[in-house]
């Protein structure tokens, strides 16, 4: 700016014999070619001439009146290429032109609202930039005409923004909150321009390219200042206002952040900015808001704006060719055509070409002087350069004595509320000492007054004394003469009156003894009077007087040692003032000892708090661990059952692996309330523990039930069950497994076991017993036909065991013979335990339905109870079935040549088979 506001100075200066109106039309039509030229059509960046000019032209006329009027004829509806450099130059002219630019542009707010409005209802590339840059416009001029502190360019001092920003916090707030807004625009536009670029390098060195980047130089000038600005002004919010407060200017801090240091990565990474200027890099992280120390470590970015070569002027847009005043409109417009056209031909003008000359002379003479003035700014800047490196250390150095004055301040502040609070107790303690004075001093003034008093009283009493003297002397010269005595009487009378007016004029103040004294003086002068008749009662009065002398000299004593009392009482009092000042200087020793003790203590004690916290978060995560490392065994162990062969013997029933899924689909439950819980409070892991132990017993033992169920199932039912049992302990594994890691703690889903679990009592209920064919209402019929079946097999069955006894004999002998009727034998007297069992069980059945059906019948009574009529049926069928199964094992029931394996009976077609007897319905082939 330093070399463009020197320019004016020569170019536009007057020269002599130029009127003031042929200098403005010059100069119209100087800023009219200019902007013609800046804002066009052509998709091309602006030229920095042509901006530089119009920024002069501001600079000589003080504002942009002539700008104005020029842009509001120009065509920017017609054309969003025309209305884009438009709003660049407008930037342009806002950052670097007079300051009075920015009241003009206040004026033309409406023309470039409706420009952004326009552009932005129409799907144009250009015009969608256009309304991004025209609300980035708005935006910056109503924050610097709000704080006109700030000029355009944002470039101030520390100290203005100090003092812009003020104590009031409400202030910095809303200053803050402005300033992020002023943020967001600058990065709006920048991210709308890179989303219609490929960041490539051709694309960034394309004229079409260039002419989308060139405003965003401005935009990295205003970002680079307003980023410091919002770090400071964040710092000195953080010292106000506690962090929870503003975690929303944090958040919002932290995306502006990331957003601006993407946009000088990329904006860097271009060659089209590295000859234009140099851009600063961000740090790797956004600062620490919450430790105020951060603010030394923060680095103002600072935005360096190459010198440029210089472009190839026109001259004849500069300076002036005629040497009188234009001779109007036409001949302007001529003139500038012979300019630029040269003149006609057959028209040469002999005296122009030579001026031309002279003037092409005086231009290069210029540019020379113009390349030395370069050189030497070139060699200032670098110069200022090195200074304001020196002043940023230095600035830095200064920074972090102020951090460190910030700390003492509070410190020195923390100490002056104490000596405040010490100066109260002081003040208070002044008080008592000035009470104790003004006592002290008013018993002072009475002791003056009591001694005035006493010496008046003294000094009468001696008067009255010589007086005494005087009538005893008197007296005895009355013996001698009557008249002489009534001489003196007389006198007395007259002198005690004297004496009486006089004392009570003196005694007025005095106490009631001396009230007395004055009532017995007056008696006295009345005995006095009568001398002659009782001269003895005057020599009584004279001894009373000397009595009172006596009380009077022992009150004077009772009064001076009333008056050291009171002199002691207040050296003590004094005393006092003095222990209670130095027990006051000690006792804010102690205190502040004491404060500074507990203040470690308490430094102490939140340490250890948050060492038991994590600790305790430690040993509850080392018990969950624990646990899930034990459910892992158990689930592993039920796993590995359903692969153990010895485990295909055993076998459980569907209602008992029915009841065991139902109680997993609970633990399940209870672990997703215990997962959650310890996931909102990490130090307390007992409801996670408690619900893990339970889950992992249940779930394996549904697990192992589950396998022993299909060891009696079908085998397509068998096969689905045992797969959802491993998908079941798989899930169940992967969530022990994730429960035993911090990191994927929070990403252990409780909730996935509950779909295989949901299969296994699924199956389990479609395994169950059913008797669907049966309608209950005829359970008791087939009761009593299942149990004459049954009867029926066995006394079938006895039968043909003692056929097969029978012909074992016939064809068997010897110890082969012994053998089969011992087995035999045994058979028949099963056969008769059975038979013997059948018909009291039959017995007992019709005593039990006899007793518990009440006034029921006995069908009502079997339908009512249908689970245990099922049961009952399905055991007399089994009973038949292993009665008839018995004689098929029996010793010479075979006929000859039966094998017993059944797969050589499948094999071979010729070996006679048996049919075998019907099965229960309940009965399924073992696996």
């Amino acid at each position: 700016m330093n070399s463009i506001k020197s320019v004016p100075a020569r170019v536009l200066s007057r020269r002599p014999g130029h009127s003031l109106e042929a200098e403005r039309e010059q100069f119209d039509k100087t800023q009219a070619i200019s902007i013609s030229k800046a804002i066009n059509t052509q998709e091309a960046p602006v030229k920095e001439k042509h901006a530089r000019r119009i920024i002069l032209g501001t600079h000589h006329e003080k504002g942009a009146f002539t700008f104005w009027s020029y842009a509001i004829g120009l065509p920017l509806p017609s054309s969003s290429i025309l209305s884009w450099k438009f709003c660049h130059v407008l930037h342009k002219v806002l950052r670097d032109g007079h300051p009075n630019v920015l009241h003009d542009c206040q004026r033309h707010r409406s023309n470039i609202r409706e420009i952004g409005d326009l552009w932005g209802h129409l799907h144009d590339r250009y015009g969608q930039l256009v309304n991004v840059y025209t609300k980035l416009l708005l935006t910056k001029i109503s924050f610097h005409l709000k704080h006109p502190q700030f000029p355009a360019g944002l470039e101030v001092t520390d100290e203005v923004l100090e003092k812009t920003a003020g104590t009031d916090v409400n202030n910095i707030f809303q200053l803050t909150v402005e300033m992020f807004d002023y943020m967001d625009c600058e990065l709006r536009l920048s991210e709308s321009v890179f989303r219609q670029l490929n960041t490539a390098i051709a694309v960034s060195q394309m004229s079409s390219g260039q002419c989308r980047l060139a405003p965003l130089i401005q935009v990295i000038q205003d970002c680079s200042h307003l980023y410091h600005y919002t770090v400071k002004l964040m710092f000195k919010l953080h010292a106000c206002l506690p962090a929870d407060t503003l975690q929303g200017h944090r958040d919002r801090f932290h995306e502006q952040f990331h957003s601006l240091r993407n946009f000088f990565r990329r904006a860097s990474d271009m060659l089209y900015f590295k000859r234009l200027i140099q851009i600063p890099r961000l740090p790797e992280g956004p600062p620490n808001f919450l430790r105020a120390s951060a603010l030394a470590e923060h680095i103002k970015p600072v935005v360096v704006i190459p010198e440029e070569a210089p472009e190839d002027e026109e001259p004849e847009n500069l300076i002036e060719i005629s040497t009188g005043p234009p001779a109007g409109e036409p001949a302007v417009v001529a003139d500038l055509f012979e300019q630029t056209f040269g003149p006609p031909n057959g028209s040469l003008k002999d005296d122009r070409d030579v001026q031309i000359e002279t003037l092409k002379r005086e231009v290069e003479t210029l540019r020379a002087e113009l390349e030395k003035i370069r050189l030497e700014a070139q060699r200032y800047v670098s110069q200022l350069k090195g200074q304001v490196n020196a002043l940023e250390a230095e600035l830095e150095e200064q920074r972090k004595q102020k951090q460190k004055a910030l700390v003492d301040n509070e410190q020195l502040r923390h100490e002056l509320t104490q000596l405040r609070a010490a100066q109260r107790e002081g003040e208070r303690n002044q008080g008592l000492r000035e009470e104790a004075e003004k006592r002290a001093s008013a018993t002072e003034a009475r002791y003056q007054k009591l001694k005035e008093k006493h010496s008046e009283l003294i000094s009468t009493h001696a008067e009255l004394l010589r007086k005494n003297a005087d009538t005893a002397k008197q007296l005895t010269v009355t013996q001698q003469s009557q008249e002489e005595v009534a001489r003196v009487k007389e006198q007395l009378a007259f002198q005690m009156e004297q004496e009486r007016r006089e004392s009570e004029l003196k005694l007025e103040e005095q106490t009631d003894l001396l009230e007395k004294l004055k009532r017995e003086l007056e008696a006295k002068a009345g005995e006095l009077v009568r001398t002659r008749e009782a001269l003895s009662r005057t020599e009584q009065s004279g001894s009373e007087l000397s009595s009172r002398l006596d009380a009077l000299s022992a009150e004077k004593a009772e009064l001076s040692s009333a008056v050291q009392r009171q002199e002691a009482d207040l050296l003590a009092a004094q005393g006092l003032v003095r222990e209670k000042e130095a027990a006051l200087s000690q006792e804010q020793q102690r205190g502040s000892r004491e404060t500074a003790e507990l203040q470690r203590q308490l430094a102490d004690k939140e340490s250890q708090e948050q060492e038991l916290r994590r600790r305790l978060v430690d040993e509850q995560f080392a018990v969950l661990r624990a646990t899930a490392t034990e459910a892992q065994r158990i689930l592993r162990d039920a796993v590995a059952k359903l692969d153990d062969p010895l485990h295909l013997r055993c076998t459980s029933s569907p209602d008992y692996l029915v009841s065991r899924a139902q109680a997993a689909l609970d633990a399940v439950s209870a672990l997703e309330e215990g997962h959650a819980q310890y996931l909102l409070s990490g130090s307390d892991a007992s409801v996670l523990v408690a619900a893990l132990t339970h889950f992992s017993h249940v779930a394996a033992d549904t697990i192992v039930n589950g396998g022993a169920t299909s060891h009696l199932a079908p085998t397509d039912p068998a096969d689905r069950l045992i797969d959802t049992c491993r998908e079941c302990g798989a899930r169940a594994l992967e969530l022990v497994g994730r429960l035993q890691q911090q990191q994927t703690l929070q990403q252990a889903q409780p909730g996935l076991v509950r779909t295989p679990l949901r299969g296994i009592l699924q199956l389990g209920q479609e395994l169950k017993p059913k008797s669907l064919d049966v309608r209950r209402e005829e359970l008791g019929a087939v009761v009593d036909k299942e149990m004459a079946a049954t009867s029926a097999a066995i006394e079938d069955a006895v039968r043909r065991i003692e056929d097969v006894m029978n012909q074992a004999r016939h064809a068997s002998s010897g110890v082969k013979l012994e053998v089969n009727e011992r087995i035999l034998n045994s058979c028949t007297d099963l056969m008769k335990a059975i038979r013997l069992l059948v018909t009291t069980s039959t017995s007992l059945q019709k005593e039990i339905v006899e007793g518990g059906r009440g006034a029921a019948t006995q069908q009502e009574f079997y339908a009512k109870n249908s689970r245990w009529t099922e049961g009952l049926i399905s055991a007399s069928k089994a009973v038949g079935w292993g009665a008839t199964q018995l004689v098929y094992v029996a010793p010479g029931s075979r006929p000859t040549g039966w094998c017993s394996t059944r797969a050589s009976t499948k094999s071979s077609s010729s070996v006679p088979t048996r049919s075998q007897p019907a099965r229960p319905s309940w009965w399924r082939p073992p696996r």
